[in-house]
Protein backbone atom coordinates (compact mmCIF):
# COMPACT_ATOMS: atom_id res chain seq x y z
CA UNK A 1 0.00 0.00 0.00
CA UNK A 2 2.74 2.70 0.35
CA UNK A 3 4.63 1.86 -2.24
CA UNK A 4 0.93 2.37 -4.06
CA UNK A 5 1.27 5.85 -2.67
CA UNK A 6 4.69 6.74 -3.11
CA UNK A 7 4.18 6.11 -6.75
CA UNK A 8 0.45 8.67 -6.31
CA UNK A 9 2.39 11.34 -4.59
CA UNK A 10 5.33 11.40 -7.07
CA UNK A 11 2.69 11.83 -9.76
CA UNK A 12 1.66 15.33 -7.80
CA UNK A 13 5.19 16.08 -7.90
CA UNK A 14 6.73 18.52 -10.74
CA UNK A 15 10.21 19.22 -11.18
CA UNK A 16 12.25 20.87 -9.20
CA UNK A 17 14.10 23.34 -11.26
CA UNK A 18 16.75 25.22 -9.94
CA UNK A 19 16.48 24.46 -6.43
CA UNK A 20 18.92 21.81 -6.08
CA UNK A 21 21.11 24.11 -8.15
CA UNK A 22 20.32 27.10 -5.17
CA UNK A 23 21.25 24.48 -2.54
CA UNK A 24 24.14 23.38 -3.87
CA UNK A 25 25.68 26.95 -3.12
CA UNK A 26 25.77 26.44 0.27
CA UNK A 27 25.85 22.96 0.88
CA UNK A 28 26.90 19.77 -1.11
CA UNK A 29 26.19 16.55 0.72
CA UNK A 30 25.30 14.27 -2.19
CA UNK A 31 22.69 12.59 -0.46
CA UNK A 32 19.44 11.02 -2.76
CA UNK A 33 16.08 12.82 -2.12
CA UNK A 34 13.75 10.80 -0.45
CA UNK A 35 9.97 11.60 -0.54
CA UNK A 36 8.17 12.35 2.75
CA UNK A 37 6.43 8.85 3.37
CA UNK A 38 6.41 5.96 5.68
CA UNK A 39 6.13 2.40 5.43
CA UNK A 40 3.16 1.53 7.48
CA UNK A 41 -0.38 3.10 8.05
CA UNK A 42 -0.55 4.62 4.47
CA UNK A 43 -3.71 5.26 3.14
CA UNK A 44 -4.88 5.39 -0.68
CA UNK A 45 -6.24 8.56 -2.20
CA UNK A 46 -9.39 6.98 -2.54
CA UNK A 47 -9.66 6.39 1.27
CA UNK A 48 -9.56 10.24 2.04
CA UNK A 49 -12.67 12.35 0.28
CA UNK A 50 -12.33 15.93 -0.62
CA UNK A 51 -8.48 16.12 -0.63
CA UNK A 52 -7.54 20.29 -0.70
CA UNK A 53 -6.76 21.55 -3.80
CA UNK A 54 -3.33 24.44 -3.85
CA UNK A 55 -5.00 28.02 -3.85
CA UNK A 56 -3.52 31.15 -5.49
CA UNK A 57 -0.03 31.87 -3.75
CA UNK A 58 -0.42 35.13 -2.17
CA UNK A 59 2.06 38.31 -2.95
CA UNK A 60 5.24 36.97 -1.00
CA UNK A 61 7.47 40.28 -1.11
CA UNK A 62 5.61 43.60 -0.92
CA UNK A 63 6.77 45.89 1.76
CA UNK A 64 3.68 47.74 1.54
CA UNK A 65 -0.23 47.48 2.15
CA UNK A 66 -2.34 47.26 4.74
CA UNK A 67 -0.88 45.11 6.50
CA UNK A 68 2.41 46.99 6.75
CA UNK A 69 1.25 50.26 8.46
CA UNK A 70 0.22 47.31 11.51
CA UNK A 71 2.56 46.76 15.01
CA UNK A 72 2.43 42.83 14.48
CA UNK A 73 2.44 40.38 11.77
CA UNK A 74 0.78 37.87 14.04
CA UNK A 75 -2.29 36.21 11.74
CA UNK A 76 -5.10 35.80 14.36
CA UNK A 77 -6.22 32.58 12.94
CA UNK A 78 -2.87 31.20 12.88
CA UNK A 79 -2.65 32.05 16.04
CA UNK A 80 -6.28 30.41 17.70
CA UNK A 81 -5.19 27.13 15.41
CA UNK A 82 -2.02 26.63 17.24
CA UNK A 83 -3.09 27.34 20.59
CA UNK A 84 -5.81 24.46 20.52
CA UNK A 85 -2.84 22.39 20.23
CA UNK A 86 -0.70 23.76 22.94
CA UNK A 87 -0.88 21.53 25.58
CA UNK A 88 0.66 18.84 23.45
CA UNK A 89 3.76 20.57 22.43
CA UNK A 90 5.78 18.00 24.57
CA UNK A 91 3.81 14.66 22.94
CA UNK A 92 6.60 13.49 20.95
CA UNK A 93 3.61 11.45 19.41
CA UNK A 94 1.24 14.41 19.37
CA UNK A 95 0.21 16.62 16.50
CA UNK A 96 3.95 18.14 17.28
CA UNK A 97 5.38 14.70 16.39
CA UNK A 98 6.88 16.15 13.07
CA UNK A 99 8.72 19.01 14.90
CA UNK A 100 10.28 16.63 17.60
CA UNK A 101 11.27 13.95 15.13
CA UNK A 102 13.14 17.08 12.92
CA UNK A 103 14.09 18.84 15.82
CA UNK A 104 17.79 16.98 16.52
CA UNK A 105 18.84 17.69 12.39
CA UNK A 106 17.68 21.30 12.75
CA UNK A 107 19.96 21.46 15.96
CA UNK A 108 22.80 19.93 13.94
CA UNK A 109 22.26 22.97 11.03
CA UNK A 110 22.16 25.33 14.26
CA UNK A 111 25.05 24.22 16.13
CA UNK A 112 27.38 23.64 13.11
CA UNK A 113 26.62 27.04 11.22
CA UNK A 114 26.61 28.92 14.73
CA UNK A 115 30.05 27.64 15.82
CA UNK A 116 31.75 28.65 12.92
CA UNK A 117 30.03 31.61 12.87
CA UNK A 118 31.14 33.03 16.27
CA UNK A 119 33.98 30.77 16.64
CA UNK A 120 33.49 28.28 18.76
CA UNK A 121 34.28 24.90 19.34
CA UNK A 122 31.70 22.49 18.04
CA UNK A 123 32.78 19.81 20.12
CA UNK A 124 31.92 21.81 23.39
CA UNK A 125 29.08 20.56 25.49
CA UNK A 126 28.42 24.19 26.05
CA UNK A 127 29.56 26.05 22.50
CA UNK A 128 27.00 29.30 22.64
CA UNK A 129 28.11 30.27 26.61
CA UNK A 130 28.20 33.70 27.12
CA UNK A 131 26.23 34.45 23.52
CA UNK A 132 22.06 35.97 23.50
CA UNK A 133 19.89 34.28 21.13
CA UNK A 134 16.08 34.79 20.23
CA UNK A 135 14.24 31.82 19.75
CA UNK A 136 10.79 33.76 17.71
CA UNK A 137 7.88 31.64 17.59
CA UNK A 138 8.91 29.93 20.03
CA UNK A 139 6.07 27.50 20.99
CA UNK A 140 6.53 25.34 23.58
CA UNK A 141 9.99 25.67 24.05
CA UNK A 142 11.13 22.23 22.13
CA UNK A 143 13.97 24.32 20.31
CA UNK A 144 14.89 26.83 23.60
CA UNK A 145 15.91 24.11 25.63
CA UNK A 146 18.36 22.30 23.84
CA UNK A 147 19.73 25.84 22.97
CA UNK A 148 20.07 26.73 26.68
CA UNK A 149 21.65 23.53 27.36
CA UNK A 150 24.08 24.32 24.80
CA UNK A 151 25.01 27.51 27.16
CA UNK A 152 23.41 30.05 25.26
CA UNK A 153 21.13 32.97 27.13
CA UNK A 154 17.64 31.92 25.28
CA UNK A 155 15.03 34.39 25.32
CA UNK A 156 11.66 32.34 24.05
CA UNK A 157 9.08 34.75 22.21
CA UNK A 158 5.38 33.31 21.16
CA UNK A 159 2.56 35.21 20.59
CA UNK A 160 0.42 32.75 21.96
CA UNK A 161 -0.29 32.92 25.71
CA UNK A 162 -0.86 29.07 25.92
CA UNK A 163 2.33 27.97 24.44
CA UNK A 164 4.23 30.53 26.83
CA UNK A 165 2.55 28.59 29.67
CA UNK A 166 3.51 25.46 28.58
CA UNK A 167 6.92 26.59 28.01
CA UNK A 168 7.70 27.82 31.18
CA UNK A 169 6.35 24.97 33.01
CA UNK A 170 8.09 22.31 31.01
CA UNK A 171 11.52 24.81 31.59
CA UNK A 172 11.25 24.45 35.49
CA UNK A 173 11.34 21.33 35.55
CA UNK A 174 14.98 21.24 34.78
CA UNK A 175 17.59 23.81 36.62
CA UNK A 176 19.66 24.64 32.95
CA UNK A 177 16.64 25.09 30.84
CA UNK A 178 14.65 27.21 33.93
CA UNK A 179 17.03 30.23 33.61
CA UNK A 180 15.40 30.89 29.44
CA UNK A 181 13.30 34.28 29.49
CA UNK A 182 10.16 33.21 27.81
CA UNK A 183 8.05 36.36 26.95
CA UNK A 184 4.37 36.45 25.47
CA UNK A 185 4.77 38.93 22.77
CA UNK A 186 6.21 39.92 18.65
CA UNK A 187 9.03 40.25 17.27
CA UNK A 188 7.81 43.73 16.70
CA UNK A 189 7.19 44.92 20.09
CA UNK A 190 10.63 43.90 20.96
CA UNK A 191 12.16 45.28 18.52
CA UNK A 192 10.20 48.77 20.01
CA UNK A 193 11.45 47.93 22.96
CA UNK A 194 15.21 48.04 21.78
CA UNK A 195 15.84 44.47 22.32
CA UNK A 196 19.19 42.94 20.53
CA UNK A 197 20.44 39.24 20.37
CA UNK A 198 23.87 38.04 18.88
CA UNK A 199 21.37 35.19 16.93
CA UNK A 200 18.00 35.28 16.29
CA UNK A 201 16.11 32.03 15.11
CA UNK A 202 12.79 31.28 14.07
CA UNK A 203 11.74 28.05 12.39
CA UNK A 204 8.67 27.16 10.69
CA UNK A 205 6.98 30.42 11.84
CA UNK A 206 7.41 32.52 8.67
CA UNK A 207 5.03 30.39 6.77
CA UNK A 208 2.06 31.61 9.51
CA UNK A 209 2.27 35.00 9.59
CA UNK A 210 0.28 37.85 7.91
CA UNK A 211 3.19 39.76 7.01
CA UNK A 212 6.61 37.89 6.03
CA UNK A 213 8.40 41.30 4.63
CA UNK A 214 7.34 42.72 8.13
CA UNK A 215 8.43 39.99 9.85
CA UNK A 216 11.86 38.94 7.96
CA UNK A 217 12.39 43.15 8.66
CA UNK A 218 11.95 42.27 12.58
CA UNK A 219 13.87 39.41 12.79
CA UNK A 220 16.76 41.79 11.62
CA UNK A 221 16.36 44.58 13.51
CA UNK A 222 16.30 42.17 16.87
CA UNK A 223 20.01 40.77 15.42
CA UNK A 224 22.65 42.71 16.15
CA UNK A 225 25.52 44.06 13.90
CA UNK A 226 27.61 40.58 13.01
CA UNK A 227 25.08 38.83 14.54
CA UNK A 228 23.70 35.51 12.96
CA UNK A 229 19.90 34.50 11.81
CA UNK A 230 19.07 30.89 11.08
CA UNK A 231 15.20 30.56 9.34
CA UNK A 232 13.61 27.39 8.36
CA UNK A 233 10.28 27.03 6.03
CA UNK A 234 8.57 25.08 3.09
CA UNK A 235 9.17 25.98 -0.37
CA UNK A 236 6.06 26.89 -2.31
CA UNK A 237 6.22 24.05 -4.63
CA UNK A 238 3.82 21.13 -6.02
CA UNK A 239 6.13 18.80 -4.33
CA UNK A 240 5.82 20.41 -0.87
CA UNK A 241 1.71 20.37 -1.54
CA UNK A 242 1.97 16.63 -2.40
CA UNK A 243 4.09 16.13 0.79
CA UNK A 244 3.10 18.39 3.89
CA UNK A 245 -0.72 18.87 3.07
CA UNK A 246 -1.73 15.46 1.31
CA UNK A 247 0.55 13.13 2.72
CA UNK A 248 1.58 14.36 6.51
CA UNK A 249 -2.17 16.11 7.19
CA UNK A 250 -4.53 13.97 4.96
CA UNK A 251 -3.37 10.80 4.39
CA UNK A 252 -1.18 9.91 7.04
CA UNK A 253 -2.18 12.23 10.17
CA UNK A 254 0.59 13.45 11.25
CA UNK A 255 -0.18 16.92 11.40
CA UNK A 256 -4.09 18.44 12.01
CA UNK A 257 -5.52 19.17 8.85
CA UNK A 258 -5.32 22.89 8.00
CA UNK A 259 -2.15 22.88 9.61
CA UNK A 260 -0.37 24.75 6.43
CA UNK A 261 -1.38 26.45 3.93
CA UNK A 262 -0.03 25.93 0.59
CA UNK A 263 -0.30 29.45 -0.74
CA UNK A 264 1.26 31.04 2.49
CA UNK A 265 5.15 28.59 1.84
CA UNK A 266 7.76 31.14 1.13
CA UNK A 267 10.38 30.36 -2.12
CA UNK A 268 14.19 30.26 -0.81
CA UNK A 269 14.34 33.09 -3.92
CA UNK A 270 12.14 35.20 -2.05
CA UNK A 271 13.25 34.56 1.30
CA UNK A 272 16.93 35.81 0.42
CA UNK A 273 15.59 38.66 -1.36
CA UNK A 274 13.27 39.49 1.61
CA UNK A 275 16.67 38.86 4.21
CA UNK A 276 18.69 41.05 1.71
CA UNK A 277 16.43 43.89 1.88
CA UNK A 278 16.79 43.68 5.43
CA UNK A 279 20.69 43.86 5.40
CA UNK A 280 20.76 39.90 6.15
CA UNK A 281 22.84 38.03 3.81
CA UNK A 282 22.15 34.23 3.24
CA UNK A 283 25.70 32.36 3.53
CA UNK A 284 24.21 28.76 3.55
CA UNK A 285 21.19 26.79 2.53
CA UNK A 286 20.22 23.33 3.35
CA UNK A 287 17.20 21.16 2.63
CA UNK A 288 15.55 18.54 4.97
CA UNK A 289 14.81 14.83 3.48
CA UNK A 290 13.09 11.84 5.63
CA UNK A 291 14.07 8.39 5.34
CA UNK A 292 11.18 6.13 5.72
CA UNK A 293 13.62 3.06 5.95
CA UNK A 294 15.26 4.67 9.59
CA UNK A 295 12.18 7.01 10.82
CA UNK A 296 15.47 9.76 10.67
CA UNK A 297 15.58 13.25 8.86
CA UNK A 298 18.68 14.24 7.16
CA UNK A 299 20.19 17.03 5.45
CA UNK A 300 19.81 17.82 1.87
CA UNK A 301 20.84 20.05 -1.03
CA UNK A 302 17.47 19.42 -1.57
CA UNK A 303 15.46 22.30 -0.68
CA UNK A 304 12.19 21.77 -2.56
CA UNK A 305 10.39 20.96 0.56
CA UNK A 306 11.93 21.80 3.81
CA UNK A 307 15.16 24.14 4.21
CA UNK A 308 16.63 25.95 6.44
CA UNK A 309 19.18 29.19 5.64
CA UNK A 310 21.60 30.70 8.07
CA UNK A 311 21.99 34.66 7.33
CA UNK A 312 24.67 37.12 9.02
CA UNK A 313 23.54 40.65 9.42
CA UNK A 314 25.81 43.14 7.81
CA UNK A 315 27.70 44.96 10.00
CA UNK A 316 27.00 48.89 9.00
CA UNK A 317 23.55 48.62 10.21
Amino acid sequence: MASNLLIKLRSLSTATNGHHTLARRYLSCGEAPLILIRSAGARLYSDVPSLPQPSTPLPRLSQSGANSSTSSSVDQSELAKFASIAETWWDSEGPFKPLHAINPTRLAFIRSTLCRHFRRDSNSARPFEGLKFADIGCGGGILSEPLARMGASVTGVDAGDKNIKIARLHGGLDPVTSTINYCCTTAEKMVEEQKSFDAVISLEVIEHVANPAEFTKSLAALTVPDGAMVMSTINRTMRAYATTIVAAEYLLHWLPIGTHQWSSFVTPEELTLLLQRSSVSVKEMAGFVFNPLTGKWSLSDDISVNYILYGTKTASQ
